[in-house]
């Protein structure tokens, strides 16, 4: 019989939680609500939502004139609400707190580097094309380099003016080890490097923990949208200390040859997983033959 055990810390991280509470409240009293986008990174989460009278659109042109659209805990550009303002549009602000602190804090910094004589550079360190990093380019008219790792900053190299400031910023689910690496790569050229602590504290733990969790396990189970970039972040950290890490988005991608009997089995999940499907993975091999 297998032994298993979820994970304490994994979960809906606070944003995602306020978010499709929110939505949730909403669709308690009305048909149907439109999401800018996934609201959460989980298929199985977003088929429980559409039930509900969540429907998840790409651009605001998909919502008709008059209806409310959520905005989720990614965040989006000004010119996101400028667009809805000027069609009309409800707004439900489901941003992230530390998200719009980040924001505000690019922009500020922006200001920083182009004052009178100062010609700095902007970095983001995060996923090319994610919706949270788009939100963050629109604070300054998209005038910001993205890098997403080691081999990106290293192409990028050669593009930068290291005789002027730069200030850094990370995607605020991205890795901090990872992070601190790019940051030692810039000072490592001599740059006049200002580093900013932008990665959520939650997230910063779960690192630590997950860690941990993985080691103690003679298999992890990781359950995780596809989509979910955070997911991959974590899967690969819990693959780095317990190669017999599986990554999985519900119980019908569960595969028998991956366990041996009296194993040690951790489930886990990204911070867009939902509690009640890690809940029900860990039932399903609870009750392993």
């Amino acid at each position: 019989m297998l032994k298993v055990e979820i994970d304490p810390g994994s979960g809906f991280c606070g944003g995602v939680i306020r978010a499709i509470t929110k939505a949730e409240d909403y669709l308690a009293t009305h048909s149907r609500l439109y999401s800018l986008g996934a609201i959460v990174h989980n298929e199985a989460e977003l088929s429980r939502l559409r039930e509900r009278g969540l429907i998840t659109v790409e651009g605001l042109a998909d919502v008709p004139s008059g209806e409310t659209v959520l905005i989720r805990a990614h965040g989006e550009p000004p010119s996101t609400y400028e667009q809805a303002s000027g069609r009309s549009l409800e707004v439900i602000d489901c941003s992230c707190p530390v998200v719009l602190q980040l924001q505000k804090s690019i922009r500020e910094a922006y200001a920083r580097l182009h004052s009178e004589g100062v010609h700095g550079q902007v970095i983001i360190f995060g996923r090319v094309g994610h919706a949270e990093v788009l939100g963050l380019l629109g604070q300054v008219d998209g005038d910001a380099l993205v890098v997403e790792n080691s081999a990106m900053l290293m192409d990028a190299m050669d593009s930068l003016d290291f005789s002027q400031p730069m200030e850094i910023f990370s995607q605020t689910t991205k890795s901090p080890s990872e992070y601190a690496q790019i940051c030692a790569m810039l000072r490592e050229r001599g740059a006049r490097l200002t580093v900013h602590d932008t990665i959520c504290a939650q997230v910063a733990r779960r690192h630590q923990s997950l860690a941990a969790f993985a080691g103690e396990h003679d298999v992890i189970i990781f359950v995780s949208g596809a989509s979910s970039s955070n997911g991959k972040v974590l899967s690969d950290l819990c693959r780095s200390f317990n190669p017999r890490t599986y990554v999985i988005g519900g119980i019908e991608e569960i595969n028998p040859a991956w366990f041996n009997d009296q194993d040690r089995v951790g489930i886990c999940g990204a911070t867009s997983t939902p509690k009640w499907l890690l809940e029900s993975v860990a039932s399903y091999l609870t009750r392993w033959p």
